[in-house]
């Protein structure tokens, strides 16, 4: 297996296995089975006690969570040079997984609902310059969410070693500009976006299987009587000119949903930097749990001023400190009091 984080957690674990005597120093069978049957509940029967099984069950968890740290991924040598923003500049976007949805209200006492979006291990994964996209814009791959690396080939898990980075479970290419390119192995946080400023957000919507022209298409239907039978629900007549065949495009029963959809303009509310948690106005495609790409709105009447955004990034080791909570000065604070007498 030609995968430094995966080696590693092997080697650390069988490292502190010889430190408490459970396998033998000559021998890395225990290792290979490791990588084998990770998941497995078989290994741990056959050849550890139960005490040394509990003990392997906890070191392989803290092993690989200590090395999927966000602040351990990036590669150790200098970042690349910053430059600053420039009219027309054209930001990096995230990964995040949509949690759910939540009331908030603003200091006029209206009700907003929002959708919350965590970003969960999100980092650069690849820099392609223009000149290998035949002349056009610059792309940033990004990939979010970490997963097992003992799921993925060989051939996968080069372009995360080579970013120094775990695996992820979704990949997105984002074009950007030639001054807010970033370095790979470079952590994505949620403060990359700040309340205030419109964003859009792009998921698969929820698949709904085949289902018929009312549900699909919104079609009124025929009526429940005058002789109807049988056809209360149908579409009725689609020949619209040329009997012999069927238009392209037109609208009838077939498969509904899992499909990708952007929603656009959406504000953001409010931005938790303690959990990386974006609050975006209102309903965003996809299911719970599902992973969605989000970026700096490209509707151009409605775009942010982007030179108040942190550019190219957010990064965590910078000058900036950032409370926990950042909101929207319309948003209102349960921590103030709602009624002041004078």
């Amino acid at each position: 297996m030609a995968v430094g984080l995966s080696w590693r957690l092997l080697s650390n674990v069988r490292g502190k296995l010889l430190a408490r005597g459970c396998v033998g120093a000559d021998s890395r069978a225990p290792c290979l089975l490791l990588a084998r049957n990770i998941q497995s509940s078989t290994w741990w029967h056959e050849h550890l006690s139960e005490e040394n099984k509990q003990f392997l069950k906890q070191l392989t968890a803290e092993e690989y969570k200590a090395q999927t740290e966000s602040k351990l991924c990036p590669l150790k040598d200098e970042p690349w040079p910053r430059k600053p923003w420039e009219p027309g500049s054209n930001r990096v976007g995230l990964i995040a997984v949509k949690l759910g949805m939540m009331p908030i209200w603003t200091k006029s006492g209206e009700k907003h609902a929002v959708t919350m979006l965590q970003v969960q291990d999100c980092h650069v994964i690849k820099y392609t310059p223009k000149e290998e996209n035949n002349g056009k814009s610059a792309t940033l791959t990004v990939g979010g969410k970490n997963v097992s690396p003992f799921n993925k080939t060989e051939s996968t898990l080069e372009k995360y070693c080579e970013a120094g980075v775990p695996p992820k479970q979704k990949l997105s290419v984002f074009k950007v500009s030639d001054n807010a390119i970033i370095k790979p192995g470079t952590p994505l946080y949620a403060a990359h976006f700040r309340p205030g400023q419109l964003v859009d957000v792009t998921a698969k919507t929820i698949g709904k299987g085949f289902q018929g022209v009312m549900k699909r298409w919104g079609y009124h239907g025929q009526p429940a009587s005058h002789g109807q039978t049988k056809t209360h629900r149908r579409p009725g007549a689609i020949a619209g000119g040329d009997p012999a065949r069927v238009f392209p495009g037109t609208k009838m029963a077939g498969r509904m949903g899992n499909v990708y959809r952007t929603a656009h303009c959406l504000k953001v509310w409010r931005v938790n930097t303690k959990f990386n948690i974006i609050y975006v106005n209102g309903s965003v495609p996809g299911h719970s749990n599902c992973l969605v790409k989000i970026t700096d709105t490209k509707v151009e009447v409605k775009k942010t001023k982007e030179d108040q955004l942190p550019f190219p990034t957010y990064f965590a080791d910078g000058d900036e400190n950032l409370p926990e909570d950042l909101y929207d000065e319309e948003i209102f604070q349960f921590t103030e009091p709602s009624v002041k007498y004078s």
